[in-house]
């Protein structure tokens, strides 16, 4: 047994849709989750810059005893996953890819829709995803920045919000798509808003719940497991005031 808390990080409060899928499937487990809100977004910047930033949080997180972390964000994910394994080989780390995957495989139209930050696309998870699992599948993808910008201010209704939201899913309903993947993790937060736009025209896919049971797969290959009675789960960084009073972000604040 294992005590020590699992770490996870973002470039702010997105990868919390992870974390919350996670503490669900392992109780037991403790928790560092950092949001990086004061360099939000990633996706507009360089790969050097993701890098250096992920290099920080990790260690961060290392130096608070986590025993592996979850890089819960897919631009980090796309552009530092590599760097960090090789920097840190004593520490299993888990990163995210758009679910490109069981969308492709689910779809009936052939045409899926993935909606991520241009760091993302760019990224080699990205591409060599679309290239194994896609073949045969068209993929509409479109850069949707202006969401996590939506979800890092706490508006996840509302008029001006649905007409973001609207203007980028109404174009990929148009095309034919029957799935439309959520490829960052601040996305899901809009996934009611995102439903209502579609009005069951296409069915959402996003990977928090994949994402989780690969985490605890990997904890217990490392024999790294916790049967903790009394987990503890801390929360560093910023969130908006409206998310704080939701249940299930019920979390910690430190600041330290």
């Amino acid at each position: 047994m294992d005590d020590r808390p699992v770490g996870f990080f973002d470039s702010g409060i997105g990868g919390l849709c992870i974390l919350e899928a996670f503490k669900k499937i392992c109780p037991c487990e403790s928790t560092v989750y950092i949001a990086d809100s004061e360099n939000c977004p990633y996706g507009n910047k360089t790969a050097e810059e993701i890098i250096a930033l992920s290099e920080i949080n990790a260690g961060r997180l290392i130096g608070r005893g986590c025993k592996m972390i979850v890089v819960a964000c897919n631009t980090a994910s796309a552009a530092a996953i590599d760097f960090l394994r090789a920097k840190y080989p004593e520490i299993p780390f888990v990163g995210i890819e758009p679910a490109i995957k069981p969308a492709a495989i689910e779809s009936k139209s052939g045409i899926i829709g993935v909606l991520a930050t241009e760091g993302t696309f760019n990224g080699r998870l990205y591409n060599s995803t679309k290239e194994k699992f896609a073949r045969g599948v068209t993929i509409l993808a479109v850069v949707a920045d202006e969401f996590v910008d939506l979800v890092e201010k706490g508006i996840l209704s509302g008029g001006y919000a649905e007409g973001v939201v609207r203007k980028k899913i109404e174009p990929l309903l148009a095309a034919g798509c029957d799935r439309i993947v959520l490829g960052c993790t601040h996305f899901p937060h809009l996934s009611p808003l995102i439903a209502k736009v579609i009005k069951g025209r296409a069915e959402i896919v996003e990977p928090s719940q994949a994402v989780a049971e690969q985490t605890r797969r990997v904890l217990a290959e490392h024999s790294l497991s916790s049967e903790s009675a009394e987990p503890h789960h801390v929360f560093i960084g910023s969130m908006p005031d409206n998310l704080l009073s939701v249940p299930k972000y019920a979390i910690s604040r430190d600041q330290v």
